[in-house]
């Protein structure tokens, strides 16, 4: 299982990475139009501050733009790079010509278990359930996570776990069988604390002070 951070703010790569545990970097569209740069100009940034593997998405409005995309994307760094295409059945036939190219692509926006079985079918490396937008849409994205968790074994595709939003959100999805996560620096940060560990920390200093 891997853990990444889910961010394209060079800050917050550079603070994840830091830490020694997070896999790599995914990215999607509104992340990147955050940073106010021009795409390829953050993604090529953040390929140089992880050795892991790095997420971005294709936004062409047809599929031969997409296709195109795709190609100039992986090309940047094919032994890390990650294309993403949103979940459509247009989008997973391309999958599909990708795949047979060898470029490795993650269809994301995965709703269902049905759009992750023929994802997986195409030959996709990953498939990408937005949990907790799922969630507030209908009613269980961990229950469906792990129905894609399900249809997805026999092959070689596997399931991140995205728009993740509190640490138990990540340990029910991690319970459901995803194969890897990948959530912001700020849940990376309050995963990995605890007030019950900050008042057990303070009380060993304290004992500490007190026998000098």
């Amino acid at each position: 299982m891997a853990f990444y951070l889910d961010s394209a703010d060079i800050n917050d790569v550079k603070q994840a990475m830091s830490l020694g545990f997070v896999a790599g970097v995914t990215t999607n569209p509104s992340l990147v139009a955050k940073t106010n740069r021009p795409g390829l100009e953050v993604l090529k940034e953040i390929l140089s501050l992880t050795s892991g593997k790095v997420w971005y998405q294709v936004t062409a409005d047809d599929l031969a733009g997409r296709a195109s995309q795709a190609r100039q994307i992986f090309a940047l760094a094919p032994e890390r790079l990650q294309v993403k295409i949103g979940a459509t059945t247009e989008n997973i036939g391309l999958t599909a010509q990708l795949a047979k190219e060898g470029i490795a692509v993650t269809v994301t926006a995965v709703s269902s278990a049905a759009q992750a079985y023929l994802a997986a079918e195409a030959g996709a490396k990953y498939v990408a359930p937005y949990v907790n937008r799922l969630t507030r849409q209908l009613g269980d994205g961990v229950a469906i996570l792990k129905d894609c968790v399900q249809v997805c074994r026999g092959s070689e595709t596997r399931v991140i776990a995205a728009s993740l939003k509190t640490p138990q959100e990540v340990v029910s999805v991690v319970l459901a069988g995803a194969h890897d996560v990948t959530i912001p620096l700020a849940l990376i940060q309050e995963m990995g604390n605890h007030p019950l560990s900050d008042k057990a920390i303070e009380d060993f200093a304290k004992t500490v002070k007190g026998q000098n």
